[in-house]
């Protein structure tokens, strides 16, 4: 690792992303130095719950804190389901800890005051829609964010049917974009259904690539200042 390039831990709840992410750093940071910590237990937990546990806030605090003492310049957080739980556990982490979706929260809220928010998870549904809600009070910005669940869709990208998965999320996005603003795409992994997706009335954010140019961000500037 070459100190003056910097080091970014991520954090993984599942292994899905990690390709997608190491091409993106590569593609806009490619003097980064990445590490990863993966825990594909965590997801499952969540899902099987609803809602993140207690124990998974504390595993969460663990490997935030693991990431620390590896040196890491910045911690990348990859999972919008445990956005809050990271957010509450960063307050102990002496380095920037970057969520995958902050950065696509405030480019919602500046497109626009009607935000539609899709998801395949319920789990990701409701922090990510809190979360903008949350960001537009902080910028002073009125928002009504739309959530709407795709049923089923999740079910069909684990049973590896693409085509249903991304037929069903790309019709919600259509219908959200005919009366919002701005639509977000809650999941990381809904970056796929945008070279489908064509020409659309609104803005349609998805936060791989903004969380990453995000990190990157952070990371220069807190290199900045050694």
């Amino acid at each position: 690792m070459n100190p003056e390039h910097g080091l970014i831990t991520i954090v993984h709840t599942s292994f899905v992303a990690i390709d997608g992410l190491v091409e993106l750093f590569s593609e806009l940071a490619p003097e980064v130095t990445l590490r990863h910590i993966v825990d594909d237990s965590l997801l499952d937990e969540v899902l099987s719950h609803g809602c993140v546990t207690p124990e998974v806030q504390e595993r969460l605090g663990v490997y935030l804190g693991a990431a620390e003492q590896m040196g890491s310049d910045v911690i990348f957080s990859q999972c919008s389901s445990v956005g809050e739980a990271v957010d509450a556990v960063s307050g102990n982490i002496s380095v920037p800890v970057v969520r995958i979706d902050t950065r696509m929260a405030e480019l919602a809220c500046e497109a626009g005051s009607r935000i539609g928010v899709v998801a395949t998870l319920g789990t990701t549904l409701a922090p990510t829609s809190a979360l903008i809600e949350k960001t537009a009070a902080k910028m002073s910005r009125s928002a009504t964010v739309e959530p709407v669940l795709v049923e089923g869709a999740f079910d069909d990208l684990r049973a590896g049917d693409l085509e249903q998965h991304n037929g069903k999320v790309i019709a919600a996005v259509r219908e959200l974009c005919e009366r919002c603003d701005v639509v977000v795409c809650a999941q990381g992994s809904m970056a796929a259904i945008l070279p489908l997706l064509g020409e659309t009335k609104v803005p349609v954010l998805t936060s791989p690539r903004t969380g990453v140019a995000h990190a990157i961000a952070v990371l220069n500037e807190r290199l900045a200042k050694r």
